[in-house]
């Protein structure tokens, strides 16, 4: 099954590791990338310029029912839900929707959201990613990808800034991969058969 969209959660200490792994996807990568990233509401635009210095893809926020297209890396506007949806069974075109619903896990926008609607829509052409952090975001988005067919990856804890995230998703035996941080965009990119 052909992979047609990546999802990435991550919380303390995500820029450092989304860095790294966004510099290992080559500027013609074929998959679009949402990411969600944990900040403060009030946050403003730095976290989206900082990582397009390391990434040869377009780095944006995305609008809401902007339609999903390869080449882009789409970052999670702060204080927004960030999730996919598909809006007409006529044209399955999926697209962004934000919302804001109440926080979840904490977290707003939530990392759990994001994945659940992705596997909603995705199913088992979706690969999760779920990277440093200190709570339990993303776990429960992860069962629901595993339950629909998709794959999910998990930092190698020991290589994690914090590693409370990735251990929780491990405990919880919702990861079908456990990678190094340096590991994951080559797999990323041999999964999406670049």
């Amino acid at each position: 099954m052909t992979i047609q969209f990546i999802a990435i959660g991550t919380s303390l200490g995500g820029l450092e590791a989304l860095e790294v792994l966004l510099a290992g996807l080559p500027k013609n990568f074929p998959v679009p990338v949402a990411i969600v990233q944990h900040r403060h509401k009030s946050s403003d635009d730095k976290l989206r310029v900082a990582l397009q210095e390391y990434s040869a893809l377009v780095v944006t926020e995305p609008q809401d029912k902007e339609e999903i297209v390869p080449g882009y890396i789409y970052l999670a506007p702060a204080d927004y839900h960030l999730m996919i949806e598909v809006t007409s069974d006529a044209v399955r075109e999926p697209s962004f929707s934000l919302c804001v619903d109440a926080a979840v896990t904490y977290a707003r926008p939530s990392i759990d959201v994001l994945f659940e609607t992705a596997a909603d829509t995705y199913a088992e052409r979706l690969i999760a990613v779920l990277l440093t952090g200190a709570n339990h975001d993303g776990m429960q988005g992860m069962r629901k990808i595993k339950a629909r067919g998709g794959k999910t990856v998990v930092q190698e804890p020991s290589t994690a800034a914090c590693p409370i995230m990735p251990e929780a998703a491990i405990a919880a035996g919702v990861a079908d991969k456990v990678l190094p941080l340096a590991d994951i965009a080559p797999y990323l990119v041999k999964m999406c058969n670049f």
